[in-house]
């Protein structure tokens, strides 16, 4: 995969969009879409559990047996495994339903609650995948959107010095990189 790469500045936060794989990403955290069981799944969820290990599984499983599963809005935290990244922030993204069931205030708990995983566990560099946009069929212009506006509300909160949006395919990283332009540029 050829590899898009796009660097702004904002409140001197980092944030970066680029097109690439998730699993390769040097940050100290990245972001899993996860499913609500937290025992691996398709797409983004599955890449990062055969990347990172049984270790990943086994904290998951801990954390199962702690607190159920994660609803969707949710976040948990366990470390990364064989992954470049020290931990991995577990969120669920709602399945699109039309839009008629919460889902996007639930995205935006999904984001909120990784940046606030990340700020309480003083991490400084945070990448994300394009949660909810993949098998959920979270409009991905929609997604976007939540996604920029999330951080930038977030910023403010937090120790963060960068935050990357990792996207797979070239579609998405336009769709984020408008999203980013048309967002940030009216702050």
């Amino acid at each position: 995969m050829i590899e898009s790469n796009l660097k702004f500045n904002y409140n001197s936060v980092g944030i970066i969009i680029k097109k690439g794989d998730i699993t390769l990403e040097n940050t100290q955290a990245i972001v899993n879409a996860a499913n609500s069981s937290l025992l691996g799944g398709g797409g983004v969820d599955g890449a990062i559990h055969r990347a990172g290990g049984p270790e990943i599984l086994s904290e998951c499983k801990e954390i199962r047996k702690q607190k159920g599963t994660c609803p969707p809005g949710e976040a948990v935290i366990t470390r990364a495994g064989n992954l470049k990244a020290e931990f991995v922030i577990h969120t669920v993204g709602p399945v699109w339903k039309g839009g008629m069931q919460n889902e996007e205030s639930i995205l935006k708990n999904a984001y909120v609650n990784s940046l606030r995983i990340a700020a309480e566990n003083h991490i400084r560099s945070v990448s994300f995948p394009a949660i909810s946009t993949g098998v959920y069929h979270f409009p991905k212009e929609t997604a976007a959107k939540i996604a920029m506006e999330t951080t930038r509300d977030f910023l403010d909160e937090t120790q963060l010095e960068e935050i990357r949006f990792i996207l797979y395919g070239e579609q998405d990283f336009k769709i984020y990189e408008n999203n980013y332009r048309n967002i940030f540029s009216l702050y």
